[in-house]
């Protein structure tokens, strides 16, 4: 049977606005889940189906740090639901929004999947790093996702010098984020140490009742009022 990877909304936005009613119909046969946070994925089922058997549903959390039980050569919580999968029971992967395994946890439990050689089927939904490129007007041909930056500010800027450089050279959009309470002084720190023609992207609240996206040259972003995004997940992009 497969591991399903099932995308989650970005936010609150309304399951019918980005998740096909396909998904629905899988995750209602499926009882073993592994999950991120088990609040929020009960929550999540429950917006999808009100009448969802929650109590009927088995959860191993994996946490934001899935990989760190590897490093520390030890078994992972979620072990039993592979053990569940090759069983030839159902058994779906869920992360807090999003796309699981992509920029966010479960990497580690497909590929415990696929080294069993066990079916592994990616759901259709949301994902807010391929949503931001397809706004941004930068390359969609060539682009990297680099996670978060250094909170230190001279580690910071030599990282942005960095890919401020790999996306002019290889015509290569770069893309990271920060956590929302932080964004506002990465803004200033992008403002103060990038070239003033090259484009940045700012891709916040992506398919919420607070998008907000928009793309400029950072001479434009310097001369531009900016939204209060402190509350708001971003993504930022480069080219």
């Amino acid at each position: 049977m497969p591991l399903y990877l099932i995308p989650v909304t970005l936010g609150d936005t309304p399951h019918e606005q980005v998740l096909p009613p396909y998904n629905a119909t899988v995750v209602r046969n499926i009882r073993h889940f592994v999950v991120e946070e088990i609040r929020t994925a009960r929550r999540f089922l429950r917006r999808m189906d009100s009448q969802f058997p929650i109590d009927d549903c088995t959860f191993y959390e994996m946490g934001k740090h899935a990989g760190s039980h590897n490093a520390q050569k030890q078994q992972p919580p979620y072990q039993d639901a592979i053990k569940v999968l090759a069983s030839g029971t159902d058994v779906g992967v869920i992360s807090e929004a999003g796309c699981p395994a992509v920029a966010d946890p479960g990497t580690d439990v497909v590929l415990m999947a696929q080294r069993r050689g066990l079916q592994v089927i990616p759901l259709v939904g949301p994902n807010s790093m391929i949503m931001a490129i397809m706004a941004s007007g930068l390359s969609g041909q060539s682009f990297a996702f680099n996670g978060y930056l250094p909170v230190d500010e001279n580690d910071r800027a030599r990282r942005l010098k960095a890919l401020e450089s790999r996306a002019q050279s290889e015509h290569q959009t770069q893309l990271f984020i920060e956590t929302p309470f932080r964004n506002r002084k990465m803004i200033e720190a992008l403002c103060r140490t990038l070239r003033p023609t090259t484009r940045m992207c700012i891709a916040a609240g992506i398919t919420t009742a607070d998008q907000w996206i928009k793309t400029m040259t950072i001479a434009e972003w310097r001369r531009t009022e900016l939204p209060d995004l402190s509350k708001i997940p971003a993504i930022f992009l480069i080219g």
